[in-house]
């Protein structure tokens, strides 16, 4: 993997911000490293050097996002309510025709290669899914309830639903996931 201590952080940040806005502007399919690099007024060689190809520069540009925008979930003090906040934000980002081929076409290119499947977990998936176990934590759920199962109980619907295309993906289903959930936590608290 190239040295990211070597990188030029003004080159790095036009590359980032150059691959966010030709993926809103084209999509994942049609992005191309030539593109990213003339928009950034940057080397090809320069974005092979450091990224590797299209989905390591990607999921940077990706990781990069999230980590401007925080992980942190919000807390009105009613924990529900900021998880179905949180669901329907999912849904929304789904429901976008961009970013959902782009997550899809990324998702793609993680089945063939498990160093890029690891790096889109710990750099995409784990810092926000770690934001709802923290905000879980804060909203009173029992230490004896495993967090990562709860979570998973959350969101793996929401993914099955989407990647397979098995019904509707709306609010209405998200809040329904959430009152399971929030159901099931109550009954494993109390037996």
């Amino acid at each position: 993997m190239p040295d990211p201590n070597r990188r030029n952080e003004s080159s790095r940040r036009a590359i980032l911000e150059a691959t966010r806005a030709l993926l809103a502007e084209t999509g994942y399919a049609d992005l191309t490293i030539g593109a990213i690099a003339a928009r950034a007024g940057a080397g090809k060689q320069t974005i092979y050097r450091w990224w590797g190809g299209k989905s390591a520069v990607v999921l940077e540009a990706l990781a990069d996002s999230v980590a401007e925008a925080g992980t942190a979930l919000p807390d009105t003090g009613d924990l529900r309510a900021d998880l179905r906040a949180v669901l329907r934000a999912t849904v929304a980002e789904f429901a976008d025709p961009r970013l959902s081929a782009t997550t899809r076409a990324l998702m793609i290119e993680t089945m063939g290669d498990d160093a890029l499947a690891g790096q889109v977990r710990d750099r995409l998936l784990r810092p926000q899914l770690d934001g709802v176990k923290d905000r879980l934590r804060a909203g009173g759920v029992p230490p004896a309830i495993d967090l990562d199962l709860v979570v998973e109980l959350l969101f793996g619907p929401l993914y099955h639903r989407w990647l397979l295309r098995t019904g509707p993906l709306d609010d209405g289903y998200a809040d329904d996931l959430v009152d399971l959930v929030m159901a099931a936590i109550g009954e494993r608290a109390s037996g």
